[in-house]
């Protein structure tokens, strides 16, 4: 029989990076990860917001150009808001890289890694278990914690263009017919195209394969692919942090804590943030035993704070006819409308910092 200090469960960018900050700490920490390689299976689409890669130190030859400009589109792709910010909004990053940056950063630490194995697993005790195993968190439901109930499904195309295209653009597609609640996406930075949509399952009218290719046949803006396209796709949490994520037996991190903003489906910028209150108040438990140390790591203050993006969840989900789709947008062009827009999309809150631990360090610090 094995026994570790820490038991990681996935090593998606949530687990390593609570792997390597626990493993920092001294502790003997394991991670096992169901996938045979890490380059495999990517279901993020890999948005990265300009608040985490100032506040990470992403390893920069992963990241795509900088985009600064956001077109939003009606369900009749006519007259689309323009939102340009004076910064750098969002960079598109190869996960592949990201990955396999974070795995030797976890090692390097001390953190030891196992692929192809699936949890739970006979031979391996731990005095602590951290599940970072996606929406469908098996850790949360063995814990006896919450487990995600509202889930949007995405599917995404991901292939080079070619050289001299247009200027970096985020597109976004609001069409019910095919991104019940949710929306169609191009990210177009030159370099590589990210095509891809996502709804609430039981909305969708047609399989997400069949929708892809609707979309990509119906929007003018999808450059040619100059290359192999890669495809990916999975469960999104969108129904805020859950309340109850930690006990005496572990917790949980990432989508399994549903640590993603409701609103923009965004999860990379809050699986890095709750990762380092992840494991200092786990760092804690484990060298004092005291369980009121857990308490720090309350999922239901988090979920707080997003009062206002759950209810414009609602809101969004409620937009079930194209024609009212396109009267919302009547309203989105006005001051007021391209300001929240704005402020949703250039914002500075995608996830409100833990309080517990300053910004952490990312990669290759």
């Amino acid at each position: 029989m094995e026994t570790v200090d820490v038991l990681v469960v996935g090593a998606g960018l949530a687990g390593l990076h609570t792997a390597r900050l626990l493993a920092s700490q001294g502790f003997d920490v394991l991670v096992c990860e169901r996938r045979s390689s890490l380059d495999i299976g990517i279901r993020t689409t890999g948005i990265f917001v300009r608040r985490t890669f100032s506040d990470f130190a992403l390893p920069d030859r992963c990241l795509g150009p900088a985009v600064r400009r956001v077109l939003l589109y009606p369900p009749s792709l006519r007259a689309p808001v323009e939102l340009i910010s004076s910064r750098d909004e969002f960079r598109v990053a190869d996960m592949a890289g990201i990955y396999a940056a974070a795995l030797a950063e976890a090692e390097s630490a001390g953190a030891r890694v196992r692929l192809g194995v699936t949890y739970p697993f006979s031979g391996i005790t731990a005095r602590f278990t951290i599940g970072a195993d996606g929406a469908r968190s098996t850790v949360a439901r063995r814990l006896g914690l919450d487990v995600n109930r509202r889930l949007i499904v995405g599917v995404e195309e991901v292939f080079p263009v070619g050289a001299g295209g247009a200027v970096p653009t985020f597109h976004c597609v609001l069409d019910p017919r095919l991104a019940p609640g949710y929306l169609a996406w191009l990210v177009d930075d030159g370099r590589e195209a990210h095509v891809g949509l996502a709804g609430e399952p039981d909305r969708l009218a047609a399989p997400l394969p069949r929708l892809l290719r609707t979309f990509r046949g119906g929007f003018p803006e999808v450059p040619p692919a100059a290359g192999p396209v890669r495809r990916r796709g999975g469960p999104i949490p969108v129904g805020g942090v859950l309340r109850r994520i930690v006990c005496a037996e572990g917790l949980l991190v990432g989508d399994a804590a549903g640590a993603v903003s409701p609103l923009t489906a965004g999860g990379l910028d809050p699986c890095l943030r709750m990762s380092q209150l992840a494991a200092a108040v786990a760092g804690d438990y484990l060298r004092t035993g005291d369980p009121s140390v857990l308490r720090h790591y309350d999922g239901a203050s988090l979920r707080a704070r997003f009062r206002g993006r759950l209810l414009l969840r609602r809101g969004l989900a409620g937009l079930r006819r194209p024609g009212a789709v396109e009267a919302a947008f009547s309203v989105l062009r006005t001051s007021l409308g391209r300001a929240v827009a704005a402020r949703v999309l250039f914002g500075h809150g995608s996830f409100p910092d833990t309080g517990r631990v300053a910004a952490a360090p990312g990669f290759g610090d």
